[in-house]
């Protein structure tokens, strides 16, 4: 299935994605695309649903971020040997943990602001892992059945903030409309194997990024199990999982977002999200 939420921004409705293109209402049947729906039990009724039988959403409603009620938004940095290379780190030992405020998520067509006082604001194109059930001191082989599915996400990030700045890489990764998400929630028997993903990014329309979640040093499994034993991971937690080489960083010379640019990013699997940057509002 391919669930996403729709509507104004802060009144988002859950909704279907359909075979015939068409969005379905799931208004009614779940309260979201949160919590309980995202466990076992709630995804089972909704794939026993009909998409037939479900209200078409008329027109073109603005699709909002593909998961509500965030709790945590984890990210793992240099999780791509090629990508640690090109910003000058060499490969980690173990998984790189950080936060991105919850306050960062948007919808994957919302438009990216460029922070004041920016000038090293930069994209990364990333596989995002949409927990489904509770999850601590999870063994390996057994982390992929507390995950109810997978989205993209692109992890905005300002280098001066997170790298130049002092403290922990938080302050670079957290402004408003640095976490889009979606513009589904693919669940999880929908992707066969999760390090078997084509990921690219494309910036004005050339190609920055172009690569495979097979070149992970730390697979989906490996990183479900190694942060439950840090913190347990609930419901609708999201887990960003690293980007490939290509960003702007790591461009000689560097190069970065202004406003005016549009980025647009894939994986295969989970869609397409389109970004146009602006300066940043109030």
């Amino acid at each position: 299935m391919k669930l996403l939420r729709y509507g104004a921004p802060g009144q988002e409705r859950p909704g279907l994605s359909h075979d015939d293109g068409t969005i379905r209402d799931l208004a009614g049947i779940v309260p979201d695309i949160a919590g309980e729906t995202l466990g076992a039990a709630g995804l089972a009724a909704l794939r026993a649903l009909d998409p037939d039988s479900l209200p078409i959403v008329a027109g073109s409603p603005r699709i909002g971020p593909c998961v509500g009620s965030v709790g945590k938004f984890i990210c793992v940095g240099l999780n791509y040997a090629d990508h640690a290379r090109e910003t000058g780190k060499a490969p980690p030992e173990e998984p790189i943990l950080f936060m991105k405020a919850t306050t960062a998520i948007s919808g994957p067509f919302d438009e990216v602001e460029i922070p004041r006082g920016s000038a090293k604001t930069d994209w990364e194109v990333e596989l995002g892992v949409v927990i489904g059930t509770r999850a601590k001191y999870v063994a390996e082989d057994e982390a992929l059945a507390h995950v109810a599915g997978y989205c993209l996400v692109n992890d905005v990030s300002e280098r001066a903030f997170q790298s130049e700045r002092g403290g922990q890489w938080t302050k670079g990764k957290s402004h408003d409309t640095f976490g889009p998400i979606g513009p589904w929630l693919v669940t999880r028997d929908e992707i066969a194997d999760p390090q078997a993903l084509s990921i690219w990014l494309e910036v004005d329309g050339i190609r920055r990024q172009d690569g495979s979640t097979r070149t992970m040093i730390f697979g989906v499994a490996k990183l479900v199990s190694y942060i439950s034993q840090f913190m347990t991971l609930q419901p609708g937690d999201i887990i960003a999982t690293g980007t490939p080489p290509g960003v702007g960083l790591g461009h000689k010379p560097p190069i970065f977002l202004a406003p005016g640019q549009t980025m647009r990013l894939g994986i295969d699997g989970l869609g397409v999200q389109t970004q146009r940057t602006v300066e940043a509002r109030l």
